[in-house]
């Protein structure tokens, strides 16, 4: 049997690019024909024509399989839902403005084969330079406070074998420490170069307010988190 692989993309009010991405995802992935496939396209409560837009890829799509919030609880918590409802062994993640690029794929699938865990970084930001100055400061207090971590914390292109889900938990703003709770849990990580697009639809969600000083914020919670988070083995079960 084929191994299969799941793509979960968190979506909120972003109608515009639903299609254009499903479509990219799936041009990609049937040049892999070693993969099975399946997308699971999070609905973050969008309050514009998303959900109608899933809706309609799952009417001639049976590897859509679309999940509706019923209100926003933004990106953290539509990815954990996403992940934990993947049946894949592989898991990609991207997010739904297409600034992330589904050709990256093959590269971070190879990486998967070696690590537990892909983070990709933008090496060729198109971004507002308030969004390129917040995240680039974020990153480097990041680091330091936590004593190093990936160079992108905030890249959605992200690659994760099955194992990795049960060690990533829900709280708002987990989606840029993933790679915090799988190191403590002794899972690996590497990092890869990925492609970024300039947003061509829709408004972007995040701003200083939320992005730079929220982010710094959380570093605080993490480092406890961090250093209290136990894992276990039980004898007789799988990974």
């Amino acid at each position: 049997m084929k191994p299969l692989v799941s793509v979960v993309v968190p979506f909120y009010n972003e109608d515009e690019n639903v299609q254009v991405l499903a479509e990219k995802i799936r041009a990609v992935l049937e040049t892999l024909p070693e993969y099975e496939y399946e997308c699971v396209l999070v609905n973050d409560g969008s309050t514009d024509g998303t959900r109608e837009a899933l809706e309609g890829l799952r009417a001639v799509d049976v590897r859509v399989r679309p999940i509706h919030f019923l209100e926003n609880r933004g990106q953290s918590a539509a990815l954990v839902a996403g992940l934990r409802r993947a049946r894949g062994e592989y898991i990609l993640t991207l997010d739904g403005d297409l600034q992330n690029d589904p050709s990256d794929f093959p590269k971070l699938l190879e990486l998967l084969q070696t690590y537990d865990c892909v983070c990709g970084y933008r090496v060729d930001r198109h971004d507002t330079w308030v969004r390129r100055v917040s995240s680039r400061v974020a990153n480097r207090v990041r680091r330091w406070a936590l004593g190093g971590g990936v160079r992108d914390a905030g890249c959605g292109a992200k690659a994760f074998r099955r194992r990795c889900v049960a060690h990533i938990l829900p709280f708002n703003g987990a989606h840029r420490f993933m790679d915090v709770l799988l190191r403590r849990a002794g899972l690996t990580i590497a990092e890869c170069p990925v492609t970024h697009h300039p947003r061509v639809h829709g408004t972007s969600k995040y701003g200083i307010h939320n992005r730079l000083w929220r982010g710094i914020y959380d570093l605080f919670g993490v480092r406890w988190l961090r250093k209290r988070y136990v894992t276990f083995r039980v004898e007789g079960e799988d990974e």
